[in-house]
């Protein structure tokens, strides 16, 4: 049976679009082809060992400012989608439609690719490299109990079609690796976790030989660590966690569709708000090539762009959807995403980073008596303006020189504050391409961060309390 293109449905594409433009103020029409393979070892067992393709739609309407959404799987029921999404806005619509304009783009556009696309590359080839860095991982040390390798790839061709006239075809590949190590000795559990990503090309998941080594190791050697105590320090901290800090802490913060439905919080993220100090640049944006979050449009037809939120400290720009965008009388951003046909786009981050800045490295931990330097991440989570992260590895500083290791290392604090306490921004620079962000039931949608590293004057370190 011949798999169905997206040449097929052209024809039918355009009139249905010119038949029903008259019955709703917006009509997006996504299509979407995407397939990938998915590999799991747990300690010796190969768990998982597939590969699939997808083929499905989503039809979305607005009328009178409010939103019908199908999706589907079966494109043959496209004009049956059709009048349900349209029935469902109408249905909704009470208020206006706003939509911030955006330029109608025509065209086909693919994400650079430096290396091998997954489907040209063995599914055996995929399993024999995830075997030899499980192998590393267990053989690494007698104290390894449990290991974990998880890879999945993915090539997603959409076409997007609207009533304004917007025909785009986009392509894109994306790459994870993710590796764990848990160590036990007695009751002491300790866990080391790296994970790489990429959209360039399958040879950057090639000879990780000693970041995988890198992870068994941390686990092995925190079993003997001393736990940090408990309290507040000045902090150190790598561009990793600058990464997953500027993203979890403050980025989401940025998503305009929280904030126009959350008149309190809006008024917190005042543009033109001093949030920091003045060598604080804050950005976002799918235009830096090469990135897990770039592309050439987001899921709406917007162009990439990239949005300086931070600027010299004050709070400059916000990430919009088209809705979000008309709403609060601003320009669209290019941050409408969906993970996939099953979903609306809604407002996502991309790629988010600090700027670089102009202290160097060595000089960050200068005058401090005592403090922790933390790098690397295990985990984390944020709760409106609060966060907390789990550091893969701290060290205490003491008189200005880093000191003994120290384990079960966890960063937490109110983001607006921590933003404040910022003293030095380094003059280093890191991308880390391991983001997989979840918002709104869509979770793992691929995004990168970085930044240089940072000294926060103070930040609440938890481990084990002082009685």
């Amino acid at each position: 049976m011949k798999t169905p293109t997206f040449d097929d449905f052209k024809t039918q594409i355009q009139e249905l679009l010119q038949r029903y433009r008259a019955q709703a103020d917006y009509l997006a029409i996504r299509l979407e082809r995407s397939q990938g393979a998915h590999i799991l070892y747990r300690g010796e067992r190969l768990e998982t060992l597939s590969e699939g393709l997808a083929i499905g739609g989503q039809v979305r309407a607005c009328y009178r400012g409010g939103w019908g959404f199908a999706t589907f799987n079966d494109l043959d029921s496209l004009e049956a989608q059709i009048q349900g999404a349209v029935a469902g806005a109408r249905w909704l619509g009470e208020e206006e439609t706003v939509l911030a304009p955006i330029e109608i783009v025509r065209g086909q556009f693919q994400n650079p690719l430096q290396g091998r696309r997954p489907r040209d590359v063995d599914l055996a080839e995929k399993t024999a490299l995830c075997r030899h860095y499980n192998e590393i991982l267990r053989t690494y040390n007698s104290k390894i109990a449990s290991t974990t390798v998880r890879y999945g790839d993915s090539e997603q061709t959409i076409l997007l079609a609207t009533s304004e006239g917007t025909w785009l075809e986009q392509t894109w590949w994306d790459w994870e690796l993710r590796f764990s190590a848990t160590a036990r000795d007695g009751d002491r559990v300790q866990t080391g976790r790296e994970t790489m990503g990429s959209r360039r090309g399958y040879e950057d998941l090639l000879d990780l030989d000693q970041t995988v080594i890198g992870a068994a190791q941390r686990a092995v050697t925190a079993l003997d660590l001393p736990t940090v105590k408990g309290k507040s320090y000045p902090v150190v901290i790598d561009p990793i966690l600058t990464g997953l800090f500027v993203h979890e802490a403050f980025g989401h913060l940025s998503e305009a569709d929280t904030l126009y439905e959350n008149p309190d919080l809006l008024e917190v993220m005042s543009l033109g708000k001093r949030f920091g100090p003045p060598e604080l640049q804050i950005f976002d944006g799918a235009a830096p090539e090469g990135h897990r979050g770039s592309y050439a449009f987001d899921d709406e037809g917007a162009p990439a762009a990239a949005t300086q939120l931070i600027e010299d400290g004050v709070l400059a720009g916000r990430l919009h959807s088209r809705e979000t965008a008309g709403k609060l009388g601003e320009k669209p951003t290019g941050n409408a995403r969906c993970l996939n046909y099953h979903y609306p786009p809604i407002v996502r981050m991309t790629n988010t980073w600090i700027g670089r800045g102009t202290t160097p490295v060595q000089d960050l931990m200068a005058g401090i008596k005592e403090g922790v330097y933390a790098r690397n991440w295990l985990g984390g989570m944020t709760n409106g303006e609060m966060f907390t992260f789990s550091a893969g590895e701290a060290w205490m500083i003491r008189d200005g020189e880093l000191a003994e290791p120290v384990r079960d290392v966890t960063l937490s604090g109110n983001v607006f504050k921590t933003l404040a306490n910022i003293e030095a921004i380094g003059d280093d620079f890191y991308w880390d391409e391991s983001g997989g962000c979840g918002k709104g039931g869509q979770s793992g949608l691929a995004v990168g961060c970085g930044g240089p590293s940072l000294r926060i004057r103070e930040a609440v370190v938890g481990g084990e309390a002082d009685f």
